[in-house]
């Protein structure tokens, strides 16, 4: 028999581990911009000037991905709306769900796919929208769906889509900083005179301009591994918020099981949206397929985890076995 956990306490657990994980990411940003500007231009002003436009070009980044980026994966998903008359009992479990979760009733949407999988987006709760396969709808019963559902609501009520974002923009300034700086060297940018140099910093500043070249070739490789850790993260903590809203752990429990064990591949799925799915939707037999590039836990953790909220015992090694590999 393991710990029972209560839904408080890993919510809090996974709360904090997103933001310690996030406040690296922007510390690895700080730190890039910084050595690339006092490391080519041997002053501080150099260096404060490039941490500065590093965050810039975070914000700038953001704006078309928080206003539109939502309508590019639902239409690049290739959903269609559905409503109450035609998908009914789709829409008055969404209904449950969206009650249960204090959260406006989002947009539904449905994906002609056999794969069962779903996913949530839009920039906060009065602009999200709930995409399900049809192979979900065909595939699992009531309970299940609702705990499906209550997982991508859960998405929503704490804003999961916007911190995602947050983090991808963090990211992808990195990448785009680290490229630019290492073009810049490779065809004869080197550092510039002045600055500190001027007065016998010259050793202080080759060690930075050394590390910045270190910190350009690691920085993206490791923000992007920090991106995944969060991305796994709030996807612990979703959950547990889903069973807090169903107050039955068993549903989602078999929705992972099922889902994981299902065969058919999610043709609509790539790596820029993988991330938003219920499951992992590019599975471990797939050539597209790379564990350590992995947004999603194993499911065998993940329901592992929901048994600690019921004080049931840990998969036994049968079970452990059957579900190893397959997500």
């Amino acid at each position: 028999m393991q710990t029972r956990q209560t839904f408080a306490a890993q919510q809090s657990s996974n709360r904090r581990n997103s933001v310690l994980l996030i406040v690296m990411v922007a510390l690895l940003l700080g730190a890039l911009g910084f050595a690339i500007g006092y490391g080519t231009t041997g002053a501080m002003s150099g260096a404060f000037g490039v941490t500065t436009g590093a965050i810039v070009l975070a914000m700038l980044l953001s704006v078309g991905s928080y206003f539109a980026g939502d309508k590019l994966v639902l239409a690049t998903s290739g959903a269609r709306e559905v409503s109450q008359q035609s998908a009914p009992q789709l829409m008055n479990v969404v209904q449950e769900m969206a009650l249960s979760a204090g959260v406006p009733m989002p947009k539904v949407y449905i994906i002609e796919d056999t794969a069962p999988n779903a996913f949530a987006t839009g920039r906060d709760p009065n602009h999200a929208s709930v995409a399900i396969t049809t192979g979900l709808l065909e595939k699992l019963d009531r309970e299940e769906l609702q705990g499906v559902i209550g997982h991508e609501l859960s998405h929503v009520r704490n804003f999961d889509i916007r911190f995602a974002l947050l983090v991808a923009v963090l990211v992808g300034s990195i990448a785009l900083l680290a490229d630019f700086f290492l073009r810049f060297t490779f065809w004869g940018g080197g550092r510039r005179g002045g600055g500190d140099r001027d007065r016998g910093g010259g050793a202080l500043i080759a060690i930075v301009y050394v590390i910045a070249i270190v910190l350009a070739l690691l920085a993206p490789f490791i923000a992007r591994l920090v991106q995944l850790a969060v991305s796994r993260q709030r996807e612990y903590l979703a959950d547990a918020s889903s069973v807090e809203l169903t107050r039955n752990p068993h549903g989602l429990e078999q929705a992972l099981a099922k889902i994981a064990s299902d065969k058919e591949v999610l043709e609509v799925a790539n790596r820029a949206t993988q991330h938003l799915y219920f499951t992992n939707p590019i599975k471990k037999f797939e050539q597209r397929s790379s564990a350590m590039f992995s947004t999603h836990p194993a499911i065998v953790d993940r329901i592992n985890r929901l048994r600690q909220l019921t004080g049931d015992p840990p998969l036994d090694a049968a079970d452990v076995q059957a579900l190893t590999g397959l997500d």
